[in-house]
């Protein structure tokens, strides 16, 4: 995924080398899950989850085999890469709220932050991994021997999940209205208030946090050194500081001190941001770069976990997917990031960026820390009445 989606940003970037065309990359990669990430929620608590993902893993392999293709016959074009991000950013409106919701049903409740945690670590070790092949692949092999890898990734992934045995549940029938289990969903989630709140601090922080990697292109030839190498080393930097981040969580994680690392995390996030934004020297700005890294996987994994903690099980597909927006925001951040760094310039976007995420998502996220210490002391004495 990591592979693919650097891969995109930098194929659209020797297609063209306008601004915008980058944030329309990530746009249409991602912008599908905004709209229809809640209807895959709503699906997502009525089939087997299993089967989906499996489903969509061979669509995607057959998506990077596609632009593959395009690529070694010359007849890539910026409209077919846009067209294949957004088929792409369909699958993930399916994808993500199902493979969301499987992880608690595979762990015991007090395990689920650690467990959170761990799985981001995978994403994160993945981060490191796919630059690290991204630079020699493109090097040697050319931007089509990376899509065709990524093929052969996606294929492999379909026959590991074919070993996995679904978890039973009950489910909603297939029958019902997909608008009806919508309905049902956003109005849980608006009771809720927690769960609404940490939505929201998710939304923005995806908004103006975690778009800065459509603007990375751009930072390693034009600001920087120069060329792919520096744009895999950032790449690589971000990864590194994301694995790290996931290791500091999977050996420490707690619920109890959740919102407080989340406000933390975003406060670090922003202000990493704004110094990366100022900073003209290649090596720092990889220091720079790598604390952003951590923060943002910080950030998204607390945030997830909190939420996560909070849902009832008949509901969590649904509220994942809704979840999903933090992550899917970060495509309407990319494009606002692109369309900024063309009227100005990208370091302006990007402080922009980063200056919004330490005050206002930082301050939301500080909100919640008193409600969750008393709301947590409340559940711990209740479990203890239980146990008693």
């Amino acid at each position: 995924m990591w592979a693919l989606i650097y891969g995109r940003l930098w194929l659209m970037h020797e297609l063209t080398d306008i601004p915008i065309m980058l944030g329309a990359v990530t746009l249409s990669s991602l912008g599908p899950v905004i709209i229809l990430s809640p209807f895959g929620g709503v699906i997502a608590d009525r089939v087997n989850r299993l089967k989906l993902v499996i489903i969509s893993r061979f669509l995607f392999a057959s998506l990077a085999l596609l632009t593959a293709l395009l690529i070694a016959l010359g007849f890539i074009q910026p409209w077919h890469l846009i067209s294949i991000s957004l088929a792409t950013g369909v699958l993930l409106s399916f994808d993500i709220p199902s493979r969301q919701a499987m992880l608690p049903n595979l762990v015991p409740p007090q395990h689920l932050a650690n467990a959170i945690a761990v799985y981001s670590m995978l994403t994160a070790g993945s981060a490191i991994i796919g630059p690290g092949m991204f630079v020699p692949l493109v090097n040697y092999y050319g931007l089509e021997g990376l899509f065709f890898l990524i093929a052969g990734v996606y294929g492999l992934t379909v026959l590991t999940l074919s070993l996995m045995k679904p978890v039973d549940r009950k489910t909603e029938p297939l029958t019902r209205s997909l608008w009806l289990g919508l309905v049902e969903g956003l109005s849980y989630v608006s009771k809720h208030r927690t769960i609404f709140r940490l939505l929201l601090i998710g939304i923005l922080g995806g908004i103006f946090g975690m778009s800065f990697e459509t603007l990375l292109p751009i930072f390693a030839d034009k600001i920087l050194a120069g060329g792919i190498t520096p744009y895999g080393s950032l790449l690589l930097a971000v990864g590194i500081g994301g694995l790290t981040g996931s290791a500091i969580l999977a050996s420490t994680g707690s619920l109890r001190n959740a919102a407080a690392i989340q406000t933390v995390a975003a406060v670090l996030l922003g202000t990493s941001l704004v110094l990366f934004s100022s900073i003209t020297m290649f090596v720092p700005a990889l220091i720079i770069i790598a604390f952003t890294g951590l923060a943002s996987v910080i950030f998204l994994t607390i945030n997830n976990t909190m939420v996560q903690s909070q849902v009832d099980e008949r509901y969590r597909g649904r509220v994942m997917s809704l979840h999903q927006f933090t992550w899917a925001a970060s495509a309407l951040g990319g494009f606002l990031m692109g369309a900024l760094a063309q009227i100005t310039t990208a370091p302006v976007a990007l402080m922009a960026g980063g200056l919004i995420t330490a005050i206002v998502v930082g301050g939301a996220a500080a909100t919640l820390v008193p409600d969750w210490i008393h709301r947590f002391k409340e559940s711990n004495h209740a479990m203890q009445q239980s146990q008693e």
